[in-house]
Formats: structure tokens, C-alpha cells, sequence
């Protein structure tokens, strides 16, 4: 089993034309599955020991898979339950059911067991499975209203001490992250070649519990990777202040949100933080002064941070024009993010961060039915700017489609200033001199690692704070 950080995420028809090529190459579809099946086996020997495993199969190759780890498990000398959702409709699935010895037992009538493993279905699920259930066999009254198949699953997983999914929990939309149906949230699962965008959109992301990779032998690439650990700069014995670098943050009519982007600049790593505008009170290694042409002039500057507590009025534009102007790379938070046009930034000879929240992204970019992942790429193609498209599944893009997605961030994030936190870590990096799109995703990464390390109920100050211990922890 493989961490998925840093791992190449793969659509449902990336996978398919993954897999297609191996075969154009000599292989077969049930090479695959047996490879799939086995790999599943050892990963499920490895957590569950000796304990009784139930599979459930479904119809398709998800299943055929599930018919192979059934077969290779009781070779292994497990005790091995199948229940089947109905027969197999793929050839493959077919080939795999006949290498089953064992007993088959409907899917309406299975009895718990200790370990559950769900084979039913896997990527490319379009439909919701009630429906599905519906047409494939009876649904009793007690079941009427769920479905026979989420009921039925709900119920094995919450007798089950171990659950895990094949490839995706059944219900789940491979591409877009979509629950077309609630299934029950699983401890873990095994993704088959390749990280789906499901393994890391929400909701989808919540229901895979632990997400761990098989290599089944299928080469992947991709623009789109999940998170890694960054590797930062750390001074050494020539560094001062300005090498490690200078941010600037601009401040508005709600200078709390800029004390909190400041704070957090300094926290994350900068050597000098100013604060441009109206602020007063600790820390005292902030630099204070006033908002002016020449202050943010200053060639030292490597990071420009504008939009925490900006506010929208005459006095928040005309800032906001001059930080445009002023040749420094920008991160554009908050405020600052309504009062854009794309345009405006797109010719921009600097680096540009943007770190919009849902309201924010579609205030700017428009709304659209698009998964999470294709409407950042192309927002930041559209303004040639790094977006980070902020959320408990933050998305980060570059203009030249590059995609890093981040895991399950804190749900305690949820509270006032820690989006202005954000901005302020991701100053820091940029000043550190990192490439724009390595800087956002290393200030995301300190970002949700303090938050991690906090806790429940913490404030955004608190969060602030948090950035040194998860910057000294690289």
C-alpha cells in the first residue's frame, strides 16, 4: 500500500486510456484483474489478519476484482464470504466469478462479518444506487425507502469492525466528487493503478477514509498530483532579514484581518514583515507605517499581500490599483478578490496568487456545474494567475495546468481570519523565492498542518501561532 501524496490523479476515462495502453501492449483485461485482485488480497491480509472477510461484488469489473481477492485470500488460508449484487456482465467479471470456488450468497441475504470489503462499484458510476438497485433485484418494504443496496450496505459496514472500499465506496462520482448516493464512511480505501479525483473532492473525499494506492503495473502521468510535504529553504549562516525575505501587507478598513495576515508571514518564515496602513499593538517585530507611494516602492519587497479586511470603498480600490502597479509579485485575498477583473491582472508582468473561497471564485469567475478541479485550471488559465480555489478540498492551479490538490483540510477552519492566515503564510513562501505554484501549496500545507496540530475550537490568532511548530516540524 502506497501514501498518496505527491501520487498523479487520474480520471476515470485517464485511467481507462492508462489501462488500454498497457493492453495495446500484450496485456489483458483479466491480467489486470488478476493483478488488482491479488494486490487487494495482500493489502487486506496485511490490516485484517486472519479475521472473516465478506466481499461484496457487483456486477462489473469492480467486482471481478473482488471475485479475484476472494479466490487469492482463501488461498492465503482467510475465510472468504462472497454476496453478489447480481451475475457478472463483463466478460472478464465472468472469468474472474468462475476462479471463485466458494459459495455465493445474494447480496439482500448476507450476514455480517468482520471485515467487509465493498467490490460493488468503482469508478465511472454515473447513477445513484437506488436506482440501480431497483432494476437489479427486489427491494423488501423494510428497504423500500433507502434502497436495497445503501440500506443493505450501511448495515454490514456498521456490524463490521473494518471497512474497506475497492478503488471508491459504491455511490461515489469518480470525476466530480459527488455523492450520487450516501454510502456509509469507510476506515479505508485501496485505490486500483491510480488517486481518483473522488479520493480528494469533497464530499466524496470523507467517505474513503484512509485513502492508500495498489500499483496493479499500469504507468500513470498526470498534470493534476495530490499534495506532498514541502521542501523549504532554512536560513544559513549569511542570512539576514531581506534574504529570507520581505513581505508587505496592505491594509483596510478592518486592519484585525491584515494584524492576522502579518502575523502569519512572520510565523510561517518571512525575515521582515510591514504593515502598510492603519495598525497599532503587538507584535512588536511588525513594521508598521503608513500607506504611501514610497513605502510600497520599496525594491525589497518580494511578497505584496492585499485584501485581508480591505473593504470595498473608493479608498480599498485605489489601493488595490496601486498594488497592481507597483511590480511586486501579489497574493489578492478577500476583499480585494471583489473588487478584480481577470483582465486586469492577466497582463501583469509579476507572479499572482489568488485565494478565492467558493463565494469569491464565482463572484470572479462565474459560476458553473463544473467539477471543482476543471474550474480552477481554467480560472487560472483565464487570469494567467496560481489560484487557489480554497476549501475543506482545496484545489491549487497554475496557468499552465498544473493541478496539486490538497487532503481533508480541518473542518475547525471554519471561523473568522483564517483565510487572511492563509494569505499570509502563502506571502511567506513566495517571498522565500519559491515558484508561485510550489509557494501556494507549501503556505496551504503549513496552513492545514497547524491547524491539525490545534485541534478543535481554535481561533484564527491561535492558528497564526501554530505556523512556527508546523514549519519546525519540516
Amino acid at each position: 500500500m502506497i501514501r498518496i501524496e505527491g501520487q498523479p490523479i487520474l480520471t476515470a476515462a485517464e485511467m481507462r486510456a492508462a489501462e488500454d495502453a498497457v493492453i495495446a501492449g500484450g496485456a489483458t483485461v483479466e491480467t489486470l484483474m488478476d493483478r488488482a485482485g491479488t494486490a487487494i488480497a495482500h493489502a487486506v491480509r496485511r490490516v485484517a489478519g486472519v479475521n472473516e472477510v465478506l466481499i461484496l461484488c457487483g456486477p462489473g469489473n469492480n467486482g471481478g476484482d473482488g471475485y479475484v481477492a476472494a479466490r487469492v485470500l482463501a488461498e492465503m488460508g482467510v475465510t472468504v464470504r462472497v454476496a453478489a449484487l447480481s451475475e457478472p456482465k463483463t466478460n472478464a467479471a465472468k472469468s474472474a466469478r468462475a476462479g471463485w470456488s466458494g459459495p455465493i450468497e445474494t447480496l439482500a441475504g448476507a450476514k455480517p462479518a468482520p471485515i467487509l470489503l465493498d467490490a460493488l462499484f468503482g469508478t465511472g458510476l454515473t447513477r445513484p444506487l437506488d436506482v440501480i438497485g431497483t432494476q437489479t433485484q427486489s427491494t423488501s418494504p423494510a428497504e423500500a425507502g433507502e434502497g436495497v443496496i445503501v440500506g443493505k450496505l450501511r448495515t454490514l459496514a456498521t456490524a463490521a469492525n473494518l471497512t474497506i472500499a475497492i478503488d471508491l465506496p459504491s455511490g461515489l462520482a469518480t470525476d466530480t466528487g459527488q455523492a450520487l448516493s450516501t454510502p456509509p464512511v469507510f476506515d479505508l480505501t485501496l485505490a486500483l493503478g491510480a488517486v481518483k479525483p473522488a479520493h480528494v473532492l469533497q464530499p466524496a473525499a470523507r467517505y474513503c477514509g484512509n485513502t492508500r494506492l495498489l500499483d496493479i503495473g499500469v504507468p500513470t502521468t498526470s498534470q493534476a498530483e495530490v499534495f506532498q510535504t514541502p521542501s523549504l529553504p532554512t536560513p544559513g549562516p549569511d542570512s539576514h532579514k531581506y534574504t529570507r525575505g520581505m513581505v508587505a501587507i496592505i491594509a483596510g478598513s478592518m486592519s484585525g484581518a491584515a494584524d492576522l495576515a502579518a502575523l502569519a508571514a512572520m510565523r510561517a518564515g518571512a525575515g521582515y514583515v510591514t504593515l502598510l496602513g492603519d495598525s497599532e499593538g503587538p507584535p512588536h517585530a511588525l513594521v508598521r507605517a503608513p500607506f504611501t507611494d514610497q513605502a510600497l516602492a520599496n525594491d525589497r519587497i518580494r511578497a505584496l499581500v492585499i485584501g485581508p479586511g480591505l473593504g470595498r470603498d473608493d479608498v480599498a480600490k485605489a489601493r488595490l490599483e496601486a498594488a497592481l502597479d507597483s511590480g511586486h509579485p501579489l497574493i489578492i485575498d478577500g476583499d480585494a478578490l471583489r473588487l478584480l477583473d481577470p483582465d486586469r491582472i492577466k497582463v501583469l508582468k509579476v507572479p499572482v496568487i489568488l485565494t478565492p473561497h467558493a463565494g469569491e471564485f464565482d463572484a470572479l469567475f462565474g459560476k458553473s456545474d463544473a467539477d471543482k478541479i476543471t474550474r480552477a485550471r481554467d480560472a487560472a488559465n483565464l487570469a494567467n494567475a496560481i489560484v487557489v480555489f480554497k476549501g475543506a478540498d482545496t484545489v491549487i492551479a497554475a496557468p499552465d495546468g498544473r493541478v496539486r490538490i490538497a487532503q481533508c483540510a480541518s473542518d475547525w477552519l471554519s471561523t473568522a481570519g483564517t483565510g487572511d492566515v492563509l494569505a499570509g503564510a502563502i506571502g511567506a513562501m513566495l517571498a522565500a523565492r519559491l515558484d508561485p505554484l510550489d509557494a501556494a501549496c507549501a503556505g496551504v500545507w503549513l496552513h492545514g498542518d497547524a491547524a491539525r496540530r490545534l485541534g478543535p475550537a481554535f481561533i484564527a490568532d491561535d492558528l497564526a501561532d501554530a505556523l512556527r511548530s508546523a514549519r519546525a516540524a519540516l
